[in-house]
């Protein structure tokens, strides 16, 4: 029998030098390296004092005194400490702190580690910090497996100058990135931010707005349900419909950028600006306003709606520009350019011309370049317009060259008073015409009625002035100096009397609807 045993074992190791040999020999393979196998387990570096004691916990070692653990390159310490050598894990008490390289550490009254599943649940007066980011919290779970910490009864991160509180919140201390559930609030010296979702990034300091949500900067203050917010920059881009108001004025549109430290701010698509001191609106695919400068533009579609009286009126330009001067102080006025295609529509009045500005300053509206003004039945032109405001009413008017004044008696008829001259004047009380005025190489073409509106004469005179007065829209009476002039039956009008020199009649431009504003007709 040891004979069978010796020969065995001399079998196996002649098969074992053959196998090296040939190993040696063919140089082709390389041994096996011996797999290496990660060490788990939780040391216990120091403890002042080690004992067991069966009544208090008879599956734990009890430490006391300066108590050090080592787990997989973190640094654990604490007052004393349960340690359960089985399950790999411990229960620490006072003054527990938790080191990861020289970035990150963690501080807290109590928390329990599992090694295995390399979690850390620390409790009461949580303090974690990592780089320049601190989170303040009563409860916070640590898995530094996956690099995130979870805090659930609410907590505090301060990153900078930037503070954010919610009552339930995660941090990657791998990513940087951090997201705060349920009441949160958001403050820095410059802004005020309220939400309910909200994702952070530390290392860009941007704020991602999930849900409905509130930032206040200074007067301005900005409502939107999805968009993101740079926090150093302070700069907003934001979608969904956000909503960005300041002092009475507010813009909104699909999506908005906001510059807080340049007082910029964009829209863009289907954008509507209100200005709810002034009483107007404008509407656009594209807009932008300074609150430094008190710029703003508007274009693409772009439609001003003045509602200050009641009956709206609706402008219809290429683009609207706004231009304030003296800004912050008593003497701030403002222009309002409109340019070009410019068609306005109001229940009582329209108008067509290519440019438009209004000047503040003395409450002037010009309108250039073929202006065209309808009043019910009555038609004017010139070469220039300029309207002047009171209180938001039309107090005069001025044409200047080539005024045209044209009233179609009834709309079945080709009867038309006419009025050309050099200079135009109109002058209203409440809003309602009581003076008009003619200067300068003065034509009239007039019709005399009879009954039910019904011409009966044709009246054509040459004068220098014609003053006319007017009482509920009615002419009262007529003033000139010399003139000369034919009255003819209607039947014995001559071609070149029955229209004045220029007489045209633009009832095809007339914008008939607020709709109508966008169809731009010249002139034929």
């Amino acid at each position: 029998m040891l004979k069978r045993a010796f020969y065995f074992l001399l079998a196996v190791a002649l098969v074992a030098g053959l196998g090296s040999a040939g190993a040696q020999k063919g140089k082709s393979k390389r041994p096996a390296r011996k797999s290496q196998v990660k060490d788990t387990r939780i040391y216990l570096v120091h403890a002042d004092i080690l004992h067991f004691d069966e009544k208090i916990n008879p599956d734990a070692t009890i430490l006391n005194g300066k108590v050090h653990f080592t787990h997989q390159g973190a640094k654990l310490f604490c007052d004393s400490a349960y340690f359960y050598e089985a399950s790999n894990s411990f229960e620490a008490f006072g003054h527990v702190k938790m080191y990861q390289g020289d970035t990150l550490s963690l501080v807290s009254d109590y928390a329990y580690y599992d090694g295995n599943e390399q979690m850390a649940r620390a409790r009461y007066n949580v303090v974690l910090k990592h780089k320049k980011t601190t989170l303040y919290t009563d409860s916070l779970d640590f898995d530094r497996l996956y690099d995130n910490a979870y805090f659930f009864e609410g907590g505090k991160m301060i990153d900078g100058n930037t503070t954010l509180t919610s009552d339930w919140g995660e941090y990657n201390t791998q990513t940087k990135m951090s997201v705060f559930n349920y009441d949160v609030k958001m403050q820095s010296p410059s802004f005020y931010l309220t939400t309910d979702t909200l994702y952070y990034d530390t290392r860009t300091s941007i704020a991602h707005i999930v849900g409905p949500s509130n930032i206040t900067s200074g007067d301005s203050h900005i409502y939107s349900e999805q968009g993101y917010y740079d926090t150093k920059l302070e700069r907003a881009r934001l979608m969904n419909r956000s909503v960005l108001s300041n002092n009475g004025k507010m813009m909104v549109g699909d999506s908005v950028y906001y510059d807080s430290q340049q007082g910029f701010s964009q829209a863009f698509r289907h954008v509507v600006y209100v200005d709810s001191v002034n009483k107007n609106k404008l509407t656009g695919n594209y807009g932008e306003y300074w609150e430094n400068t008190g710029y703003a533009l508007c274009t693409d579609s772009a439609v001003a709606i003045d509602y200050s009286q009641g009956d709206s009126l609706y402008m219809h330009a290429d683009t609207f520009k706004v231009v304030t001067f003296n800004i912050e102080t008593d003497s701030v006025y403002r222009k309002i350019h409109a340019f070009h295609h410019v068609r306005a529509y109001r229940t009582d009045v329209q108008a067509v011309c290519d440019s438009l500005v209004y000047n503040s300053l003395d409450s002037c509206m010009t309108l250039y370049h073929d202006p065209i003004l309808w009043n019910n039945n009555q038609q004017l032109v010139g070469d220039m317009v300029q309207v002047f405001l009171r209180d938001s009413l039309i107090d005069h008017a001025h044409v200047i060259d080539n005024c045209f004044s044209i009233q179609q008696l009834r709309s079945d008829t080709a009867c038309y008073n006419q009025v050309s001259s050099k200079e135009m004047f109109a002058f209203f009380i409440d809003g309602k015409i009581h003076e008009a005025q003619a200067k300068g190489n003065v034509l009239i073409g007039y019709y005399f009625e009879e009954g039910d509106s019904v011409p009966i004469i044709y009246n054509y005179q040459e004068t220098s002035e014609l003053r006319m007065f007017l009482k509920d829209r009615k002419l009262e009476s007529v003033w000139t100096p010399k003139t000369s002039g034919t009255m003819y039956p209607l039947n014995q009008i001559p071609d070149d009397r029955k229209r004045l020199r220029g007489f045209m009649w633009y009832d095809y431009i007339r914008p008939l609807n607020r709709d109508d504003i966008f169809n731009w007709r010249g002139k034929k």
